[in-house]
């Protein structure tokens, strides 16, 4: 095993990102960035949420943030925030590899999804090696 895959392995499994307190409510869209190649969180990736406008379909930035060693990236957007409509996660992949010193085909991934019900949860995980990515809709 890799020296490199042993000290994600410990981040992730030692990570304090993991403890939440009562005081922070829970973001009601969630992502989870998977490395696929190494069977390892996606850590320190950084991502964009846009939500479109409806009349004009124009992409307007809620927020970014970067993955935390679980692969995860809390507090994406509140839920007064939380809107019906047309959203998109942008998601950088091509630094993430680099910062390994690999090369990806893809230099970013972007999701687009739609929200029709705003009181549900959406948690929409990016599953991403060199080659190629995958999402769905999770729980």
């Amino acid at each position: 095993m890799s020296a490199l895959r042993l000290q994600q392995l410990k981040s992730h499994l030692l990570s304090e990102s993991k403890i939440t307190t009562m005081s922070d409510p829970p973001s009601p869209l969630t992502t989870h960035v998977l490395n696929t190649a190494l069977g390892v969180p996606g850590s320190n990736v950084t991502l964009k949420l846009y939500q479109q406008d409806p009349s004009t379909n124009v992409w307007h930035l809620i927020t970014t943030g970067t993955t935390n060693d679980d692969g995860r990236c809390p507090g994406l957007i509140t839920q007064q925030q939380f809107k019906s409509g047309v959203y998109k996660l942008h998601f950088e992949t091509s630094q993430y590899w680099a910062s390994m010193g690999q090369t990806s085909f893809y230099p970013y991934v972007e999701i687009v999804f739609t929200v029709t019900d705003p009181d549900q949860k959406y948690h929409v995980p990016l599953l991403v090696s060199r080659f190629s990515y995958s999402t769905y809709r999770g729980s």
